[in-house]
C-alpha cells in the first residue's frame, strides 16, 4: 500500500530538498552579512519543520525501494555525508565566531549539500562524477 504513494512521497522528498536548500543559503548568507534575523525562531522552526519532513520522506522511500544505508553505497554516502552537513550548516549559522570562519563553514556546507544530491540523482557514492561519465 505505501508502495503506491511512491511518486508523492518522492515529490514531497525532493520538494523538502529544494525548499531546504533554499532556506539554508538564504540564511547563511543573512548571517555573513550579519543580519540578526537570519536566526529568527520563525525561520529556525521552518527548518526544522522542512527538514524533519525531508527525513521522514527519505525513511518513506527507502523502505519503498527497498534501498537502505549500509547497505546499498549510495544510501551509506548520503547518510554519512549528512552529519558532516549539519555541522557544517551549524557553524556557518550559530557557531563561527568570524565572518570569514561563516563563510567558510558556509561555503563548505552548500559543496557538500551539492555532493549530497548529486549522490541522490546518480545513485551512485561518486555523485556528480557519476552522471558525467
Amino acid at each position: 500500500m505505501l508502495a503506491s504513494y511512491y511518486l508523492q512521497i518522492l515529490l514531497l522528498h525532493v520538494g523538502c530538498v529544494a525548499l531546504s536548500g533554499t532556506l539554508f543559503a538564504v540564511r547563511g548568507v543573512m548571517r555573513i552579512v550579519d543580519l540578526p534575523c537570519a536566526n529568527h525562531r520563525a525561520l529556525r522552526w521552518t527548518s526544522y519543520t522542512v527538514d524533519s519532513t525531508l527525513l521522514g520522506a527519505a525513511v518513506l522511500l527507502t523502505l519503498i525501494v527497498r534501498q537502505y544505508p549500509f547497505v546499498d553505497a549510495w544510501l551509506t554516502t548520503k547518510v554519512l555525508l549528512l552529519p558532516v552537513y549539519i555541522v557544517l550548516g551549524g557553524f556557518a549559522l550559530r557557531h563561527a565566531r568570524t565572518r570569514a570562519g561563516r563563510t567558510m563553514a558556509f561555503v563548505a556546507a552548500l559543496l557538500t549539500f551539492g555532493y549530497i544530491v548529486g549522490v541522490a540523482l546518480a545513485h551512485d557514492p561518486a555523485g556528480w562524477v557519476a552522471l558525467v561519465r
